[in-house]
């Protein structure tokens, strides 16, 4: 199967080569579901609570800007309202690109975590993706299944606010799974309509864009598509930020969060995260 991707990559760039230009724009909405359990007992009242006000950042919108070689995600912000709810601290970190480029097989994660930007460098290695040989039409196109099962590298935020780390013993019990792989499971539906090699947030390597893409608990639906706009796409290679690997990155988000976590855990101290 990844010799017949592999083959199908090639000749995919060799026809986009070929054309004059081809270049486009994909809207995607993402939607997050939270394990409202992470957060101890809650009445019905509270958890409908919780979720508005995690609703800025479980739900959003991104634009995905492709040409033949190269791609840019990101996220399209909304300014807040003064005195809007949520989480001030989650609103402001993470906002930044994914950037793809196809021919140097590199990919750059630019992104503002603690009131620092980073750039998370990255070799592109293609994904095993599996054929399932489903169809189904998403918008006016012939979107096809495919699976693959990855490690999970991301940052598990959500422990930072779960209440079940305030308890000393399954926190030694965390310890002790320290080094335990995560997997995560994802589905992806693409279509050789549009042949690039692309999609939403991290994701590409099938022989077509990626119109909806469901990983874990997110899911992201492409909601609009130009093609050929009169206007060429721009897209910009990441420049700012202190470069760093995809392992180095989530050990400083490790470091930091655990920090986090303890200025939660002590609700009458108050006091500052330490700075990088």
């Amino acid at each position: 199967m990844k010799k017949l991707i592999t083959l199908t990559l090639s000749l995919i760039s060799f026809a986009i080569s070929s054309q004059k230009k081809f270049e486009g724009q994909a809207t995607y909405m993402s939607k997050t579901t939270v394990d409202m359990n992470r957060f101890g007992q809650m009445s019905e009242q509270q958890k409908k609570q919780m979720m508005a006000r995690f609703k800025s950042f479980l739900e959003k919108t991104y634009t995905l800007s492709f040409n033949q070689t190269e791609s840019s995600f990101k996220e399209n912000v909304k300014l807040e309202a003064p005195g809007s709810s949520g989480f001030s601290w989650a609103r402001s970190n993470g906002q930044g690109s994914i950037y793809k480029n196809l021919k140097d097989k590199e990919m750059i994660e630019d992104t503002e975590q603690f009131s620092k930007s980073f750039r998370v460098v990255e070799a592109m290695n293609l994904p095993q993706w599996e054929m399932t040989g489903e169809t189904k039409q998403i918008g006016i196109y012939t979107a096809y299944k495919a699976t693959l099962v990855k490690e999970d590298k991301s940052v598990d935020w959500g422990k930072i606010f779960s209440r079940r780390g305030n308890n000393q013993k399954k926190d030694s019990l965390q310890l002790k799974k320290k080094d335990e792989v995560r997997t995560l499971a994802v589905t992806a539906w693409w279509t050789p309509q549009i042949p690039i090699s692309s999609g939403p947030s991290i994701y590409w390597g099938l022989p077509g864009l990626i119109l909806e893409l469901n990983a874990g608990r997110t899911t992201m639906l492409c909601t609009e598509m130009t093609i050929n706009p009169e206007e060429s796409v721009t897209i910009t290679k990441p420049n700012k930020g202190e470069i760093v690997s995809r392992e180095e990155y989530n050990k400083i988000m490790k470091k930091k969060s655990e920090e986090l976590r303890e200025q939660f855990r002590n609700r009458r101290g108050g006091r500052r995260g330490r700075g990088f």
